[in-house]
């Protein structure tokens, strides 16, 4: 269905009285709110974890940890991530299970992803930390760091992995893939229990799976101990995945060479964090990717149309596995 038949939908199907929520940290919030009332103005929409009118809320549309928020709301249809993440929601204690929970997946997102993950591949290619710094210093290093040959695991191969994991391989480098199942791609991939196998042929690590009970402290010392050779690690996916006390260890001991991180244990990253100043490691503040409201309110009010119509759901979050 068209953006432009929802309005005549919402207002046939009579649930023009019945209402959306909105809750998350104030920039993005803001952004989705004002495509909800460009693109579905005959949508009322509650703002935050409160409603004037709980009982007519039907959808909710979360980011972040919101606190009990579920359990005030008693005739939900259909919850939503605002992002491609859903572990915000998997793990609230409020949640219904008999709710059906969705993500949001766009091209957009895996667009600025994957920018994302081969800038800082290129720039660990091309040593470009090093040559900033020798820029301070006014040195000329033109011979003294030659282009680093690469063999790039991609670990999570899911909507944003294997849309890095493609276009790294066409810049012409060598690019394997790890899912927890098997996946399909131009490329070697591992799958469940060859996982050794996958590490122990890499020397950049890039991390896209989504939080789980199972992944949650998966980049640690016992991981990287699997590593065949010194590896770059870059980790565009939650902080909770790895252990930051493992990762500047394995910095010490030589086992990583460098870290990318676009994520933390705990966020914003503390001042007092000896990550802030390490030389080895690049730090952004978790914005490697963001949702697009336009295209994220377009897949939230197909997908509750859906919910009307009983029809299947679009990018629906299986609980057991938290994606």
């Amino acid at each position: 269905m068209s953006i432009s038949n929802y309005d005549s939908y919402f207002w046939s199907h009579r649930i023009r009285d019945l209402r959306f929520l909105i809750a998350a940290p104030k920039e993005p919030m803001q952004k989705w709110i004002k495509s909800f009332r460009r693109l579905a103005p005959q949508i009322p929409l509650d703002i935050g974890t409160e409603s004037p009118h709980p009982d007519q809320v039907v959808c909710i549309l979360i980011w972040g940890d919101q606190g009990d928020i579920f359990s005030k709301f008693k005739n939900l249809k259909l919850i939503y991530s605002m992002g491609a993440g859903a572990d915000h929601i998997v793990w609230n204690k409020s949640l219904p299970s008999h709710i059906p929970v969705c993500r949001i997946v766009d091209p957009q997102m895996a667009f600025s992803m994957s920018n994302y993950i081969i800038t800082a591949v290129l720039n660990y290619h091309r040593n470009w930390y090093h040559f900033i710094r020798h820029q301070k210093e006014k040195e000329w290093m033109q011979y003294d760091y030659p282009e680093i040959p690469l063999r790039i695991g991609v670990m999570g191969i899911g909507h944003l992995g294997m849309d890095a994991a493609k276009k790294l391989q066409y810049l012409g480098h060598h690019v394997i893939g790890y899912s927890i199942s098997k996946k399909k791609a131009n490329f070697p991939t591992y799958y469940e229990d060859q996982l050794d196998e996958f590490l122990g042929q890499i020397n950049v690590l890039v991390c896209t799976v989504p939080l789980t009970k199972t992944t949650k402290g998966l980049l640690s010392l016992k991981l990287f101990s699997k590593l065949k050779e010194p590896t770059y690690l870059i980790n565009v996916a939650r902080g909770k995945i790895h252990i930051e006390k493992d990762i500047l260890t394995a910095i010490e001991k030589g086992i990583l060479t460098g870290v990318c991180l676009d994520v933390f244990e705990v966020e914003p990253l503390p001042k007092e964090s000896p990550i802030w100043e390490h030389p080895k490691i690049m730090i952004t503040p978790h914005n490697a990717s963001f949702s697009f409201p336009v295209q994220g309110v377009e897949q939230v009010i197909e997908n509750f149309r859906r919910v009307q119509s009983g029809e299947p759901l679009l990018h629906q979050v299986h609980l057991d596995r938290m994606y």
